[in-house]
């Protein structure tokens, strides 16, 4: 345990715990005090790590509003308000999102789909961009205001510097814009395909992210569409196990058999171990304690 002050490894645990039950310690060398869960963003929080990234898991894979989370957790003892579901979805996404986009990085295929979609966003219609590889596994996504060669370029600049690799194949639909913007910045030997059939995988893929549009009845702001298109595009179905695909079985983590790990729910709803070791990273040192 490091402290998060001084990033010292001189500590010692104290017996109290904090209210949600996180072991103590002190900084030999600072003097100070912290928790398991100082310095993560869920440092002050009143309810369990694992509980707050279950809501937000929820949030982003499932078709449930703000306040149908609140229903669902208070029939099971945590009650909070749809606001507090919001400012968590707000606080932990975007970090979120960022930590398992850096560790699936150079792991996606080099054939990829690519087409636009539209969202309704404060009354009107954003283009969103997105991309997968011929196993199903997201590439990248970006909202656009115009669906044009700027828009296109960008996405591809986007992608590429996220998967820190340029693809063999591209296919598309009949845009214009997109011949030109692969040439322009994949490089004039990554082969593009044009056809209206072949890019039905990703077609049938844009179900997913505007299928939780409706139970929203849109987005309000562009930044909280933004934030929420990127974060449910790397925690949907599909997207948690890189390699297994939007039709593969999502890996479960994988324990000692005498311990639980520190988020048991997300465990034990099948969720990949990449999310369990991204929120460590996020929120705190996960608890680890011994099965009886």
């Amino acid at each position: 345990m490091r402290c998060p002050a001084c990033r010292s490894t001189v500590v010692r645990e104290r017996p109290e715990r904090t209210a949600q039950g996180y072991r103590r310690f002190r900084c030999l060398a600072c003097k100070k005090q912290f928790n398991e869960r100082s310095g993560g963003l869920l440092n002050r929080t009143q309810y369990p790590s694992d509980v707050v990234a279950l809501v937000v898991l929820w949030r982003l894979r499932y078709k449930l509003s703000l306040r149908d989370l609140t229903e669902i957790f208070q029939a099971r003892g945590f009650v909070f308000s749809y606001e507090a579901v919001r400012d968590w979805e707000a606080k932990l996404t975007p970090a979120l999102a960022q930590e398992l986009r850096r560790r699936r990085k150079g792991k996606v295929g080099r054939s990829w789909y690519v087409d636009e979609t539209y969202i309704p966003v404060r009354g009107g219609w954003k283009y969103l961009y997105r991309a997968i590889d011929r196993d199903g596994v997201l590439v990248d996504v970006m909202l656009s205001e115009r669906r044009d060669l700027a828009a296109a370029r960008s996405f591809f600049r986007l992608a590429k510097a996220v998967t820190g690799l340029t693809p063999d194949r591209v296919t598309t639909d009949g845009l214009d814009a997109y011949p030109r913007a692969i040439r322009a910045v994949l490089g004039k030997h990554v082969r593009h395909r044009t056809s209206r059939y072949l890019n039905n995988r990703i077609e049938q893929d844009h179900r997913g992210i505007k299928s939780r549009c409706r139970p929203m009845l849109g987005f309000k702001s562009t930044v909280s569409a933004k934030r929420y298109c990127q974060s449910h595009g790397r925690v949907g179905p599909g997207n948690l196990a890189p390699g297994t695909g939007s039709s593969g079985a999502v890996a479960r983590p994988r324990l000692p058999q005498n311990t639980v790990c520190g988020f048991p729910a997300l465990c034990s709803s099948g969720v990949d171990s990449q999310y369990c070791e991204s929120l460590q990273c996020l929120v705190g040192q996960p608890q680890l304690w011994s099965r009886q």
